[in-house]
């Protein structure tokens, strides 16, 4: 009895920490550019209780409403390459439709047994981000020099930007992560821009490949909540529009590693807790 008489109290508080939590997926999003996104699918199965499947397709909506808010700060302020935005962002954009509309519907379920340990398909899909988590935190973590400069013309090795746009697209349509935190590398190294300009570009990216992507979802069965969906993203603009002001006064780099951290302890938190608890 007294369980029942709390239960709308204790709904109602995971509620708040989980749109708490969405500002800050925003926040970080806004302050460090690749990888902030990595959170959402973890707020929305933990927080709120929804399928990491379904989860998935939230994040994608989410983190491109959320980007195309971001992008557009970063546009006015200049650090937006179109030209490059588009040659990176067309392989991802149709990998990652692709892999929604056509390769997690027909993922069985479950997907294989390993003795007693069943691998439902929301586990695998919760597997997969874990494990994307600890290399995303590891890439943050490391401090990795990029060189910056810039001589004239631009050039495009275009064999390697579409292998890795197929790469991260396909990545992002299975788990919903942005996957920023591959695309700004890429863009420094083989496109040359500046970094500011290569975090300001990889979230047009992420914003056209995460919400054309989701739109591969439509018609698969899922039964999407557009009301919470919306509210949820909502919560996470606001977060992203703080979060780009304060890159102003706050220095990436030293956010970065500190934030990767946090992402590893997630990650491993979660192997552990669905492959062993």
């Amino acid at each position: 009895m007294l369980t029942d008489t709390f239960a709308p109290l204790l709904m109602t508080t995971m509620e708040i920490v989980g749109y708490a939590a969405s500002i800050i997926m925003g926040l970080s999003l806004g302050l460090i550019g690749g990888g902030g996104s990595i959170l959402t699918v973890p707020i929305l199965v933990y927080l709120f209780d929804v399928d990491p499947v379904l989860s998935t397709a939230y994040s994608l909506f989410v983190v491109g409403l959320t980007s195309v808010v971001g992008s557009y700060s970063h546009f006015k302020k200049g650090n937006v390459h179109l030209q490059t935005a588009v040659i990176f962002g067309v392989p991802s954009i149709l990998a990652v439709y692709a892999v929604r509309k056509f390769v997690v519907p027909v993922i069985p379920d479950p997907v294989f047994t390993i003795s007693n340990l069943v691998v439902t398909k929301p586990l695998f899909i919760l597997v997969l981000f874990a494990l994307l988590m600890v290399v995303a935190s590891i890439s943050m973590i490391r401090k990795i020099t990029l060189k910056e400069e810039r001589s004239g013309h631009i050039h495009y090795n275009y064999p390697v930007i579409f292998l890795e746009g197929i790469l991260v697209g396909g990545i992002t349509g299975l788990v919903g992560a942005g996957g920023g935190f591959l695309i700004i590398p890429a863009l420094v190294l083989l496109a040359g821009l500046p970094m500011k300009q290569a975090v300001g570009t990889s979230l047009l990216i992420i914003a056209l490949k995460s919400l054309i992507g989701f739109t591969g979802d439509l018609g698969s069965g899922l039964e999407i909540d557009y009301q919470f969906m919306l509210f949820f993203s909502v919560f996470a603009m606001v977060g992203i529009v703080a979060g780009s002001y304060l890159t102003r006064f706050i220095p990436n780099e030293k956010l970065k590693p500190a934030f990767g951290w946090f992402v590893l302890i997630m990650g491993i938190y979660i192997l552990v807790k669905e492959l062993f608890l």
